[in-house]
């Protein structure tokens, strides 16, 4: 008789341990690529325009030798940027933007120039405060620059001028293709009225050289200085103080062109550049209304979203 064999016990039941990365952590916050901080950067054409007065400062004042002093930059910097804190929480705006008030402030540093201090600080006050005061529809009137520039100019009785021939022609041609450049990378909003007002007053210039039996070097050795270009390029066409619509805008270039060269030959008035965007800029809101358009808003800095793990 054969004795029956002990049935095997069943396996133990398998015990699972708990794995320490199985549970999904929280993504933590990285450095942005470089790829999309450059696109941001790019997004806004005030990132664009500050790098290249702000380069271009620098290497006047070390490279050059210009008559701005470098406590008197600062001091305008300082009180630019001061009067856009103090204007954005007293018109409770939701957030501070130092962009153009930087390109204000370094654009008055490159043209303006005082041998007192505190008119220089009073420039840069007075152009950043006159985007809060003067206003129609929700625009500012006048370019913060210009504005800036003419009223110290009056007011002063000779004691604030603009330098514009300083920078050589080297220093020129690099700051002319920048520019050039600048309109390019941005795409900016405002480059018909840039070309308008180059074609205007050109042919201007031109017309007045060809009736006086002049060479065409004289009309062009007129625009080869840096306050040309940084009206053209920095004033002119800002896109707060211009017309809404692109027939609007044109006509407005051509208007200041006509009454710059009005002032410059007829009146006799170096600066007739800035005295005709001066006197020109209350009448954007007229061309506004028989010329309507959309108005421009700088864009919005982008906010990443934060990240969320795959659950």
């Amino acid at each position: 008789m054969t004795m029956p064999l002990p049935r095997p016990l069943p396996p133990p039941p398998a015990i699972s341990l708990p794995e320490p990365f199985a549970i999904p952590l929280p993504a933590m916050p990285g450095p942005a690529p470089l790829r999309t901080l450059a696109r941001r950067l790019a997004g806004d054409p005030r990132h664009y325009q500050i790098l290249v007065l702000g380069s271009l400062l620098v290497y006047g004042i070390f490279g050059l030798d210009l008559e701005v002093r470098r406590g008197q930059a600062l001091a305008m910097v300082a009180a630019a940027l001061a009067t856009q804190l103090a204007g954005t929480r007293l018109a409770r705006l939701p957030r501070f933007d130092p962009k153009s008030a930087c390109i204000s402030a370094l654009s008055l540093c490159l043209l303006l120039r005082t041998d007192r201090l505190w008119l220089a600080v009073a420039a840069a006050v007075l152009s950043i405060a006159g985007k809060f005061l003067l206003r129609v529809r929700g625009k500012h009137l006048w370019n913060p620059t210009n504005f800036g520039l003419v009223a110290m100019m009056l007011a002063s009785r000779g004691q604030v001028w603009v330098s514009p021939g300083q920078w050589g022609s080297t220093a020129l041609f690099g700051f002319l293709v920048l520019c050039l450049g600048g309109m390019v990378v941005n795409r900016a909003a405002r480059a018909d009225v840039t070309w308008a007002f180059l074609g205007g007053y050109l042919s201007l210039l031109l017309a007045r050289a060809w009736w006086l039996g002049q060479p065409a070097a004289i009309p062009l050795h007129q625009v080869a200085s840096g306050a040309f270009l940084i009206f053209t390029f920095f004033m002119i066409s800002d896109p707060k103080t211009t017309p809404d619509s692109r027939a609007g805008r044109v006509l407005f270039a051509l208007l200041v062109a006509t009454g710059a060269a009005w002032a410059q030959f007829a009146l006799y008035r170096p600066t007739g550049l800035l005295l005709s965007l001066a006197c020109l800029a209350p009448v954007v809101p007229l061309i506004d209304r028989l010329l309507p358009g959309k108005t421009y808003r700088w864009p919005l800095p982008a906010v990443p979203l934060p990240e969320r793990s795959s659950p």
